[in-house]
């Protein structure tokens, strides 16, 4: 696919390469306390955030590609993953940050255990 003026010129603006700087895994939609404890147990480590949006639960994992260049650019371009290639920016973080559109975010264990006591009445017993 090719990019056109327009795309080019907001991923040139872009800080820091916002959209290969993290990466979100779908979820099942977490019912029980046991589905909350696993998030916790996932949440408990570093750089990653869970929110849920009208598509669902996900994992949000702050790692940035090993193969971005010191300036931003893609060092594997011409052989990059399918997913990146597929990728549009017709709208992106540039645009709005996402998370306006979580209806639930979560960035800490804390947070979360917060959540899970105030839906769970009986979390600690």
């Amino acid at each position: 696919m090719k990019q056109n003026n327009f795309a080019k010129e907001k991923c040139a603006k872009c800080p820091g390469t916002i959209c290969c700087s993290y990466f979100t895994e779908a979820l099942t939609t977490p019912r029980s306390k046991a589905d909350f404890q696993h998030m916790l147990w996932q949440i408990s480590r570093e750089n990653i955030e869970i929110y849920k949006d009208e598509d669902g639960w996900f994992l949000l994992i702050n790692q940035p590609c090993i193969h971005l260049k010191p300036d931003g650019a893609c060092g594997i371009y011409s052989d990059r993953f399918p997913v990146c290639r597929e990728y549009s920016n017709d709208w992106c973080e540039m645009d709005e940050p996402a998370d306006k559109h979580f209806e639930l975010y979560f960035k800490s264990y804390a947070e979360l255990l917060n959540y899970c006591k105030k839906r769970f009445k009986t979390w600690d017993k």
